[in-house]
């Protein structure tokens, strides 16, 4: 009887042992990313962009009634699933007046509006996580719709499921400690005008602003990776901020598992994408920026940039990793630490 007490209690112990080391705080925080990682639907990103990038919103151009209607799309989306917009606006709209779109090259450009939701953080709600893609394109040419399926309707319907993984998260007692804000901007094609315009008048002072992390570009595959669509450059997370390209090496091996391109990260590079998209007008500010991106591609500005071109596989798993790296920067103890100089 004393040794099979005694063999009871070594079970006991060492399945004990087990709960534990399979309940610690590491296994369960991947195991609550991972459930929303997962959350994100390549089903909804094939519906929502098949209808963004259709010919009906003729070719989304900076303040046209079909951009216009691919806002309104968006924003019926985010009322469907719960997602608000943010705290202190009165609507998913920040109206931009044409004066300032057309001030530093006069092209015309009627008003137009950056469209926000907000999933607000429950321990730090005054720190905000930007996530940008520009919502625009370049309209119809010469009689033929310039859809910007991957240009850049795969960054927006990106922020639209991130948007709702968040507020299943928060809605199942788990949303990020800081406060999110998805920002689709306007007039990017035309000079960064959506993200400068909200830089030049935030919704949050840029001082609480802790990050932004840029999609645009990331549903199809360039010349340089002809054989896997496996991989996404990565572009100035190392360039103000250690934490933050620390954070997007670590959460890829953690959960995606993608082959990081550091090809257009350097600022020598003739390209000079960092410049050319969002993130530029948060990064120039100070604020740590991260841009994502597939590189071009044939159909680049082209009107064979059409849905039926995506790789929704890779647009899933892009999608899937600026989700993990918004959601660390979110939820990590401390604030990113702004330890470079962006030269």
């Amino acid at each position: 009887m004393k040794k099979i007490i005694t063999l009871s209690l070594l079970i006991a112990l060492f399945t004990g042992c087990n709960a534990q080391k399979s309940n610690s705080p590491k296994s369960d925080k991947k195991t609550v990313v991972n459930t929303y990682i997962n959350s994100i639907s390549t089903e909804r990103l094939r519906t929502n962009l098949t209808y963004i990038a259709s010919d009906e919103m003729e070719g989304r151009e900076t303040g046209s009634a079909g951009q216009k209607k691919a806002g309104q799309y968006m924003i019926d989306f985010y009322k469907s699933h719960g997602v608000s917009f943010p705290k202190g606006a009165k609507d998913y709209y920040q109206p931009i007046p044409a004066a300032f779109l057309n001030a530093k090259r006069n092209e015309n450009l009627p008003d137009s509006e950056n469209i926000w939701a907000y999933i607000e953080g429950s321990e730090k709600p005054n720190e905000i996580v930007v996530i940008s893609a520009h919502y625009d394109h370049v309209g119809v040419k010469n009689g033929q719709v310039y859809n910007g399926a991957d240009d850049d309707g795969s960054g927006t319907v990106a922020l639209m499921e991130m948007a709702v993984a968040f507020q299943k998260a928060k809605n199942e007692g788990h949303g990020p400690k800081r406060s999110i804000l998805i920002l689709h901007v306007t007039g990017e094609e035309h000079g960064l005008h959506g993200s400068r315009y909200y830089s030049e008048n935030p919704l949050f002072p840029l001082k609480n602003t802790v990050a932004d992390v840029n999609i645009d570009m990331i549903g199809r595959r360039d010349d340089f990776h002809k054989d896997s669509n496996n991989y996404v450059y990565v572009i100035g997370s190392d360039y103000l901020s250690s934490d933050l390209y620390n954070i997007c090496e670590s959460v890829n091996k953690e959960y995606i598992n993608l082959t990081i391109d550091y090809k257009y990260n350097d600022k020598n590079d003739p390209n000079r994408f960092y410049y050319r998209s969002d993130h530029y007008n948060f990064a120039k500010n100070g604020i740590p920026s991260v841009f994502l991106f597939n590189g071009t591609h044939a159909d680049y500005h082209k009107p064979g940039d059409d849905v039926s071109k995506i790789e929704f596989d890779a647009l899933t798993k892009r999608t899937q990793y600026a989700f993990a790296i918004a959601w660390e920067i979110a939820n990590r103890h401390k604030k990113l630490v702004v330890d470079k100089k962006d030269k």
